[in-house]
């Protein structure tokens, strides 16, 4: 009961909650559809319940806020429904119809039970997000971004975007690494989560890491399998697929499903239904670029043998010819060079000849010029201070002069000199 203190009616805490309670459980008795996003989930595996934080935005910024709860039971029959229905589990992030009753509690304050929500209001609010990132992405002209980027000849250098423990990663590097023809790339793995709203962060993260060392890859990989379509809706995200739409690189996505493709799919390079797919293009790349090469190579070989062959036929036809044509040259010029030889001979024995006779001549000459010989014939040689007296001229009365006859010399002074006339000279 209230407390009158002075003129005032006082009310406990506890009674003012009971009041509104009360008052609460009179007016909503019925169980009411509202619409709100799920900013988080807060699910307690231990127990298994859950209590959602659920908000309404307008222009972005938060108008109203309330928390509410949905039990383990009515949690996992609303989450198998999700997974049916809408292919994505029960997650934060989700705009959403659901049931719920309202109440309140004098410790916990106002809440709403949940007890059922709608999946394909869901789906048509994912389908709208996926929408409206298309047309975001059209807007901005980026649309067709990544797939204008040029592709590598041989992607070797890839940077993968994955889960260390994913099948579709594990069946891509048994494609990679076993492939019959031992084409080598070199994987590099940037971990990453790849289902769920964390997926988004955590895969823009990585990409931003391999951006930063972008020279060191070709193409990048997004890889997730196993999971089929549950999960997908994160991919359909505004940041996550224009951050792939921008992307230097190719990037290329085998996230594990067939049908209604996610918008990160469409603004990617190339797009595989599977990762063992994706594993695939890139061998055929490979084998674009080998196979002209070995016919190329083989082709090679091929006019090479042909021309060697040709080559040997022409130098056999040429020893042959050089071996008839030699034989014949030889014996022109072996004859040649006997012709040559006499004629040397013949030439050599009349050079001699001729020398022999001029030696001989010439022998005849010095013995004609020999001064004994002209001695013997009475001529004589005088010399005056041992010079031969040609000249009357060289002597004056008083010199010695010394006269050389055959058989002695006579020294004689000079005791007058007279010069022949000029007619007896003439004479």
């Amino acid at each position: 009961m209230p407390e009158l203190i002075q003129d005032k009616t006082i009310f406990s805490l506890l009674e003012v909650s009971k009041s509104i309670q009360k008052t609460l459980a009179e007016r909503y008795k019925s169980l009411y559809w509202i619409k709100a996003e799920m900013n988080k989930l807060n699910h307690y595996t231990h127990s298994g319940h859950c209590y959602p934080e659920l908000v309404e935005k307008q222009d972005g910024k938060i108008v109203a806020e309330i928390r509410s709860t949905l039990w383990k039971a009515d949690f996992t029959r609303i989450n198998n429904n999700f997974l049916k229905i809408a292919q994505e589990p029960l997650r934060e992030g989700i705009t959403m119809l659901f049931q719920a009753s309202i109440s309140y509690d004098p410790m916990y304050g106002l809440s709403l039970r949940i007890v059922d929500i709608d999946p394909t209001f869901t789906l048509g609010e994912l389908e709208k997000e996926k929408l409206d990132s298309i047309r975001k992405l059209k807007e901005e002209g980026i649309y067709e971004a990544n797939k204008s980027v040029p592709f590598p000849t041989l992607p070797k250098r890839l940077a993968i975007v994955s889960v260390e423990t994913s099948k579709g990663l594990s069946d891509f590097y048994k494609i990679i690494n076993q492939n019959p023809w031992g084409y080598r790339l070199e994987c590099t793995l940037f971990p990453a989560l790849l289902q769920g709203d964390k997926s988004i962060p955590s895969i823009i993260n990585q990409l931003a890491i391999i951006a930063d060392k972008i020279a060191e890859f070709d193409v990048v990989a997004i890889i997730r399998g196993g999971g089929g379509e549950v999960g997908l809706s994160s991919y359909n995200n505004y940041l996550l697929a224009r951050a792939i739409a921008i992307f230097p690189i190719p990037v290329l996505t085998g996230i594990g499903h067939s049908t209604n493709y996610t918008v990160s799919e469409m603004v990617a390079y190339k797009n595989a239904i599977t990762p063992s797919e994706l594993a695939d293009f890139l061998i055929q790349k490979f084998h674009n670029f080998s196979v002209p090469i070995d016919k190329a190579a083989e082709s090679i070989q091929q006019l090479i043998s042909t021309r060697f062959k040709e080559e040997r036929n022409t130098l056999a036809q040429m020893a042959t010819h050089i071996q008839w044509v030699g034989k014949r040259e030889l014996q022109t010029a072996r004859a040649n060079i006997q012709q040559i030889q006499h004629e040397l001979a013949a030439l050599i024995k009349l050079r001699f000849y001729e020398h022999k006779t001029a030696l001989a001549h010439t022998e005849r000459i010095i013995q004609l010029s020999d001064p004994r010989r002209l001695l013997k014939q009475g001529f004589s040689i005088t010399k005056v201070n041992g010079k031969l007296l040609q000249s009357i001229d060289q002597i004056s009365p008083g010199d010695l002069i010394q006269t050389m006859v055959e058989d002695g010399e006579i020294t004689s002074t000079v005791t007058d000199k007279k010069a022949l006339s000029t007619s007896s000279k003439n004479n």
